[in-house]
């Protein structure tokens, strides 16, 4: 039995030996101070360093597709919405001779069917135009804004506050809110102060 056990702990340390023999090189690379570095680890280490590199690289790399893609989707969605900008310019032009010649028509019963048919042409042009989000800039009244706006001329008005449209002489348009045409408008400004001191 006492030789069995001999023969069973000999077995048993054989494994152990062999097993220490295999993870030994492994063990020693982890466990090396960096002064007493061998070869073989700092070869590890270089490969270690340039594979946590080459992840860095990798993920830049993700991170910049992935904006491409973004910018490319933006892009996409500013044709779909902006693709018109040049033919809604072009037909603003048509719904100002149109209101040009409905104002210049007599109201009177010869010219009553002409002025029908203008009101209707153009009613219908401004409701196609707004199915596409072509929006009529008309501030009269409103205060001035200059991003929308453009001042053709200032005028006193002592009844007015300060920089308040008082008469719009050409409307402006906006395509799904940018500026197409900028409205041209009269502004109020405050009245001359008069020198009490004279």
């Amino acid at each position: 039995m006492y030789v069995n056990e001999d023969r069973y702990m000999s077995d048993e340390q054989k494994v152990q030996d062999e097993t220490l023999e295999q993870v030994a090189p492994e063990v020693a690379a982890e466990t090396e101070d960096a002064a007493d570095a061998s070869p073989e680890s700092t070869a590890l280490a270089d490969a270690q360093k340039e594979i946590a590199e080459l992840k860095e690289q990798m993920l830049r790399t993700q991170a910049e597709m992935q904006n491409v893609r973004r910018r490319a989707e933006l892009d996409v969605e500013k044709a779909h919405k902006f693709g018109l900008e040049k033919f809604a310019a072009e037909m603003v032009g048509v719904v100002d001779n149109l209101e040009r010649g409905l104002a210049a028509a007599p109201e009177e019963e010869a010219t009553k069917a002409i002025r029908d048919g203008i009101e209707m042409t153009l009613s219908g042009f401004i409701s196609s135009l707004a199915r596409f989000n072509v929006d009529v800039v008309n501030p009269e009244g409103e205060t001035f804004n200059p991003e929308f706006h453009q001042a053709m001329s200032m005028i006193e008005n002592p009844d007015l506050a300060p920089n308040t449209v008082i008469a719009v002489m050409q409307k402006g348009y906006t395509l799904h809110g940018r500026l197409l045409r900028p409205a041209m408008v009269m502004v109020s400004k405050g009245a001359a102060q008069i020198d009490e001191k004279a």
